[in-house]
């Protein structure tokens, strides 16, 4: 579990160094690039549509962790929009609350406590 949060910490802070500056250069327009990209049938819109699958999957996985609630469909949106920048400071947090148990991290407490 220490190598996971390891990796979890320096993505985390890479992405946020990283985003700073492209923000600094180029401003807050992502989304038109983002599925500009895609409508040109590109390399670049063929990694955005793969990336945007793993975006819905992170949000469908939060979602469902939470048992579907309103909540969850805020943290699932927070996923969808927020990346690996919300991703993986929630899964450190959900790493410590799972007291390093991979199944209640990635299952939740209710459903492997079930299981």
């Amino acid at each position: 579990m220490l190598g996971f949060r390891i990796h979890l910490a320096i993505i985390w802070t890479v992405l946020l160094i990283y985003t700073a500056i492209v923000i600094a250069d180029h401003g807050w327009g992502l989304l038109p690039i983002f599925f500009g990209d895609m409508l040109k049938m590109e390399w670049p819109g063929q990694f955005n549509l793969d990336f945007l699958g793993f975006l819905t999957l992170s949000a469908l996985w939060l979602t469902w962790r939470h048992h579907f609630t309103p909540g969850a469909f805020v943290l699932g949106l927070c996923g969808l929009f927020g990346g690996i920048g919300f991703l993986a400071p929630y899964l450190m947090w959900a790493s410590f609350d799972a007291e390093g148990d991979i199944k209640t991290l990635f299952l939740g407490k209710q459903r492997a406590a079930a299981s």
